[in-house]
């Protein structure tokens, strides 16, 4: 009896695997390698020298901090033996004020420097994935893929499809399993 009803299934399943695989030979698919676009595009490089041009100064700016203080750091090392002790003293003092000066130079630096790289670095991956749409589309790609889809036509996207069967279950996420009962005798 269950055979019987196992053949219709089995020939709607046959019908749908040949169905799919037709489908499948008609649809154009690509493959972006995002990061290698990432790390060869001119948008990208002329993006990071924009940066190095605006942030530049700052960095020269810090270097010669440093070198002016591991100067002074040096000069003390080997006159401070002979130096009077209220001239060691303060030339300690400016040392270590410096040293902090740089320090907070430093993290400003960096952090502006990464927020502005996060910043431009955003515009241009908007830009590419852009480009990658709008040559798919010449292209008559209907799927391009990268680390996730960058380009879909509306037929294939089965994301509403998806949200009305969501939108027809419980808005509640499951409940987890109940704990297994504990064995008689168990503490």
């Amino acid at each position: 009896m269950s055979y019987l009803r196992s053949i219709p299934l089995l020939a709607l399943g046959l019908c749908t695997l040949m169905v799919s695989q037709q489908a499948s030979a008609e649809i154009k698919v690509g493959y972006v390698d995002f990061q290698k676009l990432m790390a060869e595009a001119p948008q990208v490089k002329s993006t990071m020298q924009a940066l190095q041009n605006e942030f530049g100064p700052r960095q020269r700016e810090l270097i010669a901090m440093q070198n002016d203080l591991k100067a002074r750091d040096e000069k003390l090392q080997k006159e401070g033996a002979i130096m009077a002790e209220a001239d060691r003293a303060k030339a300690e003092k400016a040392l270590r004020d410096g040293q902090r000066e740089l320090s907070r130079k430093g993290g400003e630096f960096q952090d502006d420097l990464s927020t502005r790289k996060n910043e431009e670095l955003g515009k241009v991956q908007r830009y590419l994935l852009e480009e990658i749409r709008t040559y798919s589309t010449a292209q008559g790609f209907d799927l391009v893929l990268g680390e996730g889809v960058f380009y879909g036509k509306p037929q294939l996207d089965i994301t509403a499809q998806v949200l009305e069967v969501l939108k027809s279950k419980p808005a509640a996420a499951p409940k987890p399993a109940a704990a297994p009962a504990k064995p008689p005798g168990a503490k």
